[in-house]
């Protein structure tokens, strides 16, 4: 069995072991999605999860974001088991350990830009007035201080994928799990958000996984790993 994908002298933050996920499928056998994937995060790291289309990657990361269970395996952050926790724990665990960044931004369009950014606080009942500030710091980062009254359809795809990671990041948390962040953005666009994610990596102390097709992202990571066959396999960057 392959040992831990991770530097030897690096803090783990995310440690996930023997996850299996299948699928039912109505008079044939469970389509198996994960056979077992292993996986360590360090501190700080950006790290690439790539792989063919349909292999798994999306429900990997909702599995590791606890958006969805696994049927087996573990998976520890800072030291506890998550899987321990029932659905209202684990509801609070992801919303103040959590951000995630999708390929789609699934803005709130009836929303302006800081209401958006300002809904991951509201759920965790945040004090309200830190949180609007904390917003307002938040869409200042991402280099959209000037939009914040602006409704969704009236900022660009660009502009909405910023808000996005505003709101991921709203709650200061440890890991961001982004799913094709740049995959509906233009090449231009993309890179620009691309690098405002590593920025913030670095800036914020996160520890950032992402799914990505895009070589050229992959190349800029700490870490590629490529899913194959249910696991998780290292992967040289050019």
């Amino acid at each position: 069995m392959m040992g831990p994908l991770l530097p030897d002298d690096s803090a783990t933050v995310l440690s996930a072991h023997g996850i299996e996920k299948k699928f039912p499928r109505p008079g044939r056998p469970a389509l198996s999605i994960l056979t077992g994937v292993d996986l360590d995060l360090a501190a700080g790291e950006m790290l690439a999860i790539t792989g063919t289309s349909g292999i798994g990657k999306t429900t990997l990361l909702q599995i590791l974001g606890t958006l969805d269970r696994p049927d087996s395996g573990t998976i520890n952050c800072r030291g506890e088991n998550i899987l321990d926790k029932d659905d209202r724990e684990m509801s609070i665990f992801r919303n103040r350990t959590i951000g995630f960044v999708f390929q789609f931004h699934h803005l709130l369009p009836e929303f302006t830009a800081l209401e958006n950014v300002l809904i991951p606080g509201l759920i965790g009942r945040s004090p309200h007035s830190d949180l609007r500030r904390d917003a307002m710091e938040m869409i200042d980062r991402v280099g959209l201080a000037d939009r914040t009254g602006h409704k969704v359809g009236e900022l660009s795809g660009g502009e909405q994928q910023r808000i996005a990671l505003a709101r991921a990041l709203i709650m200061k948390p440890l890991l961001l799990l982004a799913d094709e962040p740049t995959g509906n953005l233009d090449p231009d666009t993309g890179e620009k958000v691309f690098e405002l994610i590593g920025g913030l990596n670095q800036e914020m102390g996160l520890s950032t996984i992402m799914v990505t097709h895009n070589l050229n992202l992959t190349a800029a990571m700490d870490r590629c790993l490529k899913l194959e066959d249910g696991r998780l396999q290292p992967i040289p960057n050019p």
